[in-house]
């Protein structure tokens, strides 16, 4: 899937929720992932209006007054305690920290304690939450429809707006501190109003999902949301569109990711490893290994679906010292995969079964449910594997499905 943003009227967060509310996210996916994380109650309304000439959707976030400045630390603790996809509170995490360096490195203060004003209200978190619950939607509902044919997001060149804005620190120039440090790098442009065309938010959520910026890319269009800011000048559409499509086949193969890493303490590891399957990878392990000038050290190695790269690599960054890691796509090929369950004197345990062209070539029983049958039961685990093996071999020759090839278990 292709995904084009087009900012040349600025962009904001609520102009993208309003953008994906048009380009068909249902607006039930934005509302739950919105409510739970939000601490007080939050609505969006969802308004069509017109915008110099453009049908837009206009979507307000509705929020009772609220005094609380939250920090950035109170706003990780809200993310990461909520009930929240794992993709959804990835973005959200990943926005949130780029918002809070930003505003760090423009105003002197720890990120963490970085205390965001009108950014950290309530309706800044509903955009964040609502607009990375809504991409993420879009990535397995549009195109491939799967989440191993990761998006293509492409920005163009984002218009920052001139003037000055009032807020929290007074009168500044627009663009101001925080958008001037979030857009280093990143194409952009006075564009066509006289104010702030684009938001703190918004700026950091355009430079969190997109992965290249300019003019829309090839691609096969499928649907486009157009939505609209508050503003309604008469000199332009004060609208930010998406385009979502087909665009040219990517490499989609999962990745190995490697690092030899010889000055992290071992104790580390198992933590490590825990780390980076909580972020998503598939599988992780360790190769001893002996490096230059005879050090002893370990090759780190991590499976990942290539959507999941970025955060896996992300925690590689911040479990272990490595400062620099290597990726090989691969090819894999898998058995297909059953469960069965199987009981050793009264206690379940579940049986995985491996299948090549229909034919049963392994059967394995899940060493968590064999390890805690073997309490239950006061048994050596070796036993209650054998039992559970044979109860195995029983079941598949009571059910028809045994086969004589000689297969490994």
């Amino acid at each position: 899937m292709t995904i084009w943003i087009d900012a040349s009227a600025g962009a904001s967060g609520d102009m993208l929720l309003g953008a994906l509310i048009g380009a068909g996210v249902p607006l039930a996916v934005l509302r739950s992932s919105i409510e739970a994380v939000a601490p007080e109650p939050i609505e969006l309304r969802p308004e069509q209006v017109h915008r110099n000439g453009f049908v837009a959707t206009r979507c307000h976030v509705e929020i009772a007054d609220s005094i609380h400045h939250r920090s950035w630390r109170d706003i990780r603790a809200l993310l990461e305690s909520a009930d929240l996809d794992l993709d959804v509170r990835d973005l959200a995490l990943r926005t949130f920290e780029r918002l809070a360096l930003a505003e760090a490195r423009a105003h002197g203060a720890d990120p963490l304690d970085v205390s965001f004003h009108e950014v950290g209200a309530l309706d800044a978190i509903a955009d964040v939450v609502g607009v990375c619950a809504g991409f993420v939607w879009l990535l397995r509902n549009n195109g491939a429809g799967s989440p191993t044919r990761p998006p293509h997001v492409t920005v163009s060149p984002v218009a920052v707006g001139s003037g000055s804005v009032s807020g929290a620190h007074g009168i500044m120039a627009v663009p101001p501190p925080a958008v001037t440090e979030l857009l280093r790098g990143v194409p952009s442009l006075a564009g066509p109003g006289a104010h702030e065309s684009c938001t703190p938010t918004g700026a950091a959520l355009l430079t969190t999902l997109a992965d290249a910026w300019g003019p829309q890319p090839a691609m096969t269009l499928d649907s486009v949301g157009v939505g609209a800011g508050g503003r309604d000048p008469e000199t332009h559409a004060n609208v930010l569109r998406i385009f979502v499509g087909l665009g040219p086949a990517r490499d989609d193969r999962p990745l190995l990711i490697e690092s030899n890493i010889d000055d992290l303490d071992p104790r580390v590891w198992p933590s490590v490893i825990t780390a980076l399957l909580e972020a998503g990878a598939a599988d992780a392990w360790l190769t001893p290994i002996l490096m230059k000038k005879g050090r002893p050290a370990h090759t780190l190695s991590v499976l990942t679906a290539a959507h999941r790269a970025e955060t896996v690599r992300a925690a590689i960054w911040r479990q272990t010292s490595t400062i620099g890691v290597r990726e090989i796509p691969l090819d894999k090929h898998a058995l297909d995969r059953e469960m069965v369950a199987v009981e050793v004197e009264g206690q379940g345990i579940d049986v995985k079964l491996a299948r090549h062209e229909g034919e049963i070539v392994n059967a394995q029983p899940e060493w968590d449910d064999v390890a805690r049958a073997a309490v239950a039961l006061g048994r050596p685990a070796n036993d209650v594997l054998a039992e559970a093996i044979a109860a195995t071999r029983a079941l598949l020759r009571d059910t028809g499905s045994n086969d004589s090839s000689g297969a490994p278990y």
